[in-house]
């Protein structure tokens, strides 16, 4: 299949004339043996990144498409009721009362005066939801599941083709190579420049297609690069051996807050800062954890207790300087010495990200974790996870990562498209470029492959596979090796 370890012979019949590069250069037969790499690399990595884009697109859009699909939830009117926005401790005995025996998590305040506030419960049998509350009304105006949600799907679907452990390791899979193809497509539009532009003005049959598909892989493939390398991070097997790799070492590529409650809320909140609290063992004493003191209840000269509440956490989160909307993790009810913790607003500015913990009986700030106190390692996996989703530039890095998505939708579709028209019907073969790597003449291309291998596992085991498939099995089976066109040794040019 790949023609990359097979060695060169005489051949057993005339050789076709050798491609030459301009100038006279004979060729070495590298153009069609990295074109040949990019066409099978599509059979993976084609379906994997249609679906990352298209879930993409939905997650980048999904404060705009979730309030269309769930007006009665996620839409309030300011002059209604009262017309004053009701404190949240009102809010959440509301939601108290609509969902007896839940507990509440979290609670996020209104993305503007036309948004609820969103209060995240486990019910009483162990199910997540997300309830809405009209803070005018005040009313609850229900609740949904929010892996349910058009986004919540998106999301799962994003993660792991909603598959687990196999879809996150095909997900990762699908990344490696897309990155082969990436580079390799850069290759081929560099080479083929010439080629591809003398065949649009001959206006040949596929020539305007194959044009565009290069040219727009050329601007989105920086944009694709940028989007594989910084999502790595979530992914299974190579996040989790680099995390790995980091916590032996003192360091995270998460920014988890030592003993708080890292991801507490609703999957409709964007300013939450990205934490595997489970992943990172912050056991390293360099950090206390944050409780609350139940000895910091005050009394007043009525006699009166006096303890804090959820209104009072986001007063002292405001007088912090944390910005608004803000997300607070509630403490449990049996835990005496949980605290409030109230994390900023930090949509458009990952180094904004701070969480302000607040003591649940006297108000007062028992900690406090941002950006700055983040490993160095966590601080570039935040700014990249911020240019991931769109987020980090304000409104050219979100409409940059919609074009991208879009881009690289073209790309899946039209990648096919050349394939099936230029297709040879009929000759019970795929129509794949023959082609084999010159690995003994080029050493730097052996040494780039095995490295792309060491840096990214799951491709290099994969590569393995294939290798020994198409030794062991495609050049030993006549029908195979004529599907796939390998070349055969004794039919190939010597390199």
């Amino acid at each position: 299949m790949t023609d990359v370890l097979a060695q060169s012979r005489e051949p057993a019949q005339p050789p076709p004339p050798r491609r030459t590069r301009p100038g006279g250069a004979k060729s070495s037969g590298l153009f069609r043996a990295v074109w040949r790499w990019h066409f099978f690399a599509s059979f993976l990595v084609v379906p994997v990144l249609l679906v990352l884009a298209a879930t993409g697109l939905i997650y980048l859009f999904r404060f705009q498409l979730e309030p269309l699909m769930h007006p009665d939830l996620m839409k309030v009117d300011p002059g209604s009721g009262t017309g004053v926005a009701q404190p949240y401790s009102t809010q959440l005995s509301l939601v108290e009362e609509a969902y007896p025996g839940s507990t509440a998590v979290s609670l996020a305040e209104p993305r503007d005066d036309g948004s609820p506030t969103i209060v995240s419960i486990t019910t009483a049998d162990g199910a997540a939801r997300d309830v809405y509350v009209d803070q005018y009304a005040p009313a609850v105006l229900g609740s949904i599941d929010p892996e349910t949600t058009l986004s919540g799907r998106a999301i799962a679907l994003h993660a792991d083709l909603m598959a687990g452990t196999f879809g996150d390791r095909v997900t990762e899979l699908g990344a490696c190579w897309a990155i082969v193809m990436a580079l390799t497509g850069y290759y081929l539009f560099v080479r083929g420049w010439r080629n591809r532009r003398r065949a649009r003005k001959a206006d040949r049959a596929g020539a305007r297609l194959r044009y565009r598909h290069g040219l727009v892989g050329a601007v989105v493939g920086v944009g694709l690069l940028t989007l594989l390398v910084s999502g790595l991070p979530w992914t299974g097997f190579w996040g989790g051996q680099v995390q790995s790799f980091a916590t032996a070492r003192g360091s995270s590529m998460w920014s988890a807050d030592p003993g708080a409650i890292s991801d507490p809320t609703s999957s409709l909140d964007e300013s939450l800062p990205h934490s595997h609290a489970h992943e990172v063992p912050w056991g390293m004493g360099k950090s206390e954890v944050p409780r609350s003191d139940p000895d910091a209840v005050t009394v007043d000269e009525n006699g009166d207790v006096s303890v804090a509440n959820v209104d009072t956490a986001v007063a002292v989160a405001d007088r912090e300087g944390l910005r608004h909307p803000m997300t607070i993790a509630l403490p449990a009810a049996d835990d005496e010495t949980g605290v409030y913790s109230v994390i900023g607003y930090a949509f458009d500015a990952p180094s904004d990200e701070r969480t302000v913990h607040v003591g649940r009986y006297g108000g007062e700030v028992v900690s406090t974790y941002g950006f700055d106190d983040y490993p160095t390692l966590a601080k570039v996996v935040s700014q990249g996870i911020g240019l991931h989703e769109g987020r980090s530039v304000g409104l050219w890095s979100f409409w940059g990562a919609a074009l991208m998505c879009l881009g690289i939708v073209f790309m899946c579709l039209s990648g096919p498209l050349m394939w099936w028209r230029r297709r040879p019907k009929g000759a019970g073969r795929l129509g794949a470029p023959r082609g084999r790597l010159p690995l003994r003449a080029t050493p730097l291309l052996v040494v780039a492959v095995v490295a792309l291998g060491l840096f990214l596992p799951l491709f290099g085991i994969s590569l393995v596979v294939v290798l020994l498939l198409d030794q062991l099995v495609l050049r030993r089976v006549p029908a195979l090796s004529r599907w796939f066109d390998t070349v055969e040794p004794k039919a190939a040019a010597p390199v």
